[in-house]
């Protein structure tokens, strides 16, 4: 390689002459000097890190990806738990709804079962021993829809009760007649007999009605008689509560028998003619303590109430 330049003194110029082989020799030693003088340079001036703080690095970087994890399932916790909660806030609805329209039916007082408030409870506070705990938002949520789904539970125990007493009243209670359809034929007291035409006693009420047709008991009891009885043919005798008896005659046939359980309206007979009877009716009789009574009051309720 041959290389002129012009001297500083008189502008003369110079050739030099190199050996272009000599050249990429130096050039080969000259790199790798550089560089390893670069890396000795870069390893006195980084920090060093020893083998206990790699560990330390290492654990740090396992614990982020735990801290990761647990916070994604949290947030799918979390979703599931507000799920939850609305549908507790649906079912709590549904039940001030039940309660409201239960109160309505048992026609009681609305200011007695007033759903739309809440319990009344006190107490002077005794606070435990310790720090104060502050809950979360959602637990005091949770907290708070619990008390209010245990008030309502409350209230409809309650109800319920309430309900099933009279319930378990109405139905001992003399109620109504003893056929669904037909039409009162002799009154209960003082009449002509019909069969032999002198005065005599009648100590019940006839319904004339259809040939075959249900007989219905009038309260619910139990059945002390199922059979027959001189001039009443086929009879059934049920017995209720405070000391009353009712008896049913002139079946065509039984449909219950003794010791039977029985609720108001349910069919304990068919309508016959048996026994001393001039046609197909039934004779119903009230009794209470032993002594007939008039069975007319007893039939009139269930009129006033329809």
């Amino acid at each position: 390689m041959h290389i002129i330049y012009v001297g500083r003194r008189g502008g003369a110029l110079r050739s030099v002459n190199l050996d272009l082989r000599w050249l990429l020799a130096l050039l080969a030693l000259l790199v790798p000097a550089l560089l390893a003088a670069g890396m000795a340079l870069g390893n006195l001036l980084a920090p060093k890190i020893s083998e206990s703080d790699q560990a330390l690095l290492q654990v740090l970087d396992e614990q982020r990806e735990e801290l990761g994890l647990v916070r994604s399932d949290a947030e799918r916790q979390l979703q599931a738990f507000s799920a939850h909660i609305a549908a507790l806030q649906a079912r709590l609805t549904r039940l001030d709804a039940l309660g409201e329209r239960l109160t309505e039916l048992a026609d009681l007082d609305a200011s007695e079962f007033d759903f739309s408030l809440d319990v009344g409870q006190g107490g002077p506070e005794l606070p435990l021993q310790g720090e104060a705990f502050s809950p979360p938002p959602f637990m005091e949520a949770l907290d708070e829809l619990s008390w209010r789904m245990g008030s309502r539970e409350a209230q409809l125990e309650v109800l319920e009760q309430v309900l099933a007493e009279r319930r378990l009243e109405e139905a001992g209670e003399l109620a109504g007649r003893p056929v669904a359809r037909g039409y009162v034929s002799s009154s209960f007291g003082r009449r002509i007999d019909p069969l032999t035409g002198r005065a005599s006693v009648h100590r019940g009420v006839d319904f004339a009605a259809h040939p075959g047709s249900e007989v219905l008991a009038v309260a619910a009891g139990v059945v002390t008689w199922s059979g027959r009885k001189t001039g009443y043919g086929l009879t059934v005798e049920i017995s209720h509560a405070d000391g009353y008896v009712t008896l049913y005659a002139h079946n065509q046939s039984n449909l219950v028998k003794v010791g039977d359980l029985v609720q108001r309206g349910q069919p304990i007979a068919t309508v016959g003619r048996s026994g001393r009877s001039t046609g197909y009716h039934v004779h119903f009789e009230v009794s209470r303590h032993g002594k007939t009574v008039n069975p007319a009051a007893y039939i009139a309720r269930v009129a006033e109430a329809r």
